[in-house]
């Protein structure tokens, strides 16, 4: 059984957002995308607080995959340094299925 993971990032407008999970879905390291937002952010960076509008890109894939889209996403990225965290999930089998199906590489 596979491991299955949700991503998330931020990006500073919604086109960026869009342009990532186009890439990352298209690629088949990600079987779908969704983007919230605006959303707040408040966050500690180059030893400041500081507060920010973003949009949160949330994808799903599975644990083999994740590691070609966290390079995707850190390659495709517009900041040098963005916040990627994958979290384990579990969900209902047809959806599971899903992911697995969505983001074996073509010709597997």
């Amino acid at each position: 059984m596979d491991d299955y993971v949700q991503v998330s990032t931020a990006t500073p407008t919604r086109e960026q957002a869009v342009e990532l999970a186009q890439g990352a879905v298209k690629g088949r390291l990600a079987a779908g995308a969704q983007i919230i937002g605006p959303v707040v952010s408040v966050f500690w960076h180059l030893g400041e607080s500081g507060q920010g509008e973003e949009f949160k890109l949330l994808l799903t894939t599975t644990g083999e995959r994740y590691p070609e889209l966290e390079e995707y996403l850190l390659d495709a990225h517009p900041w040098d340094s963005p916040e990627v965290i994958a979290t384990p999930i579990g969900g209902a089998a047809r959806c599971l299925e899903w992911i697995s199906k969505s983001v074996r590489p073509e010709g597997s």
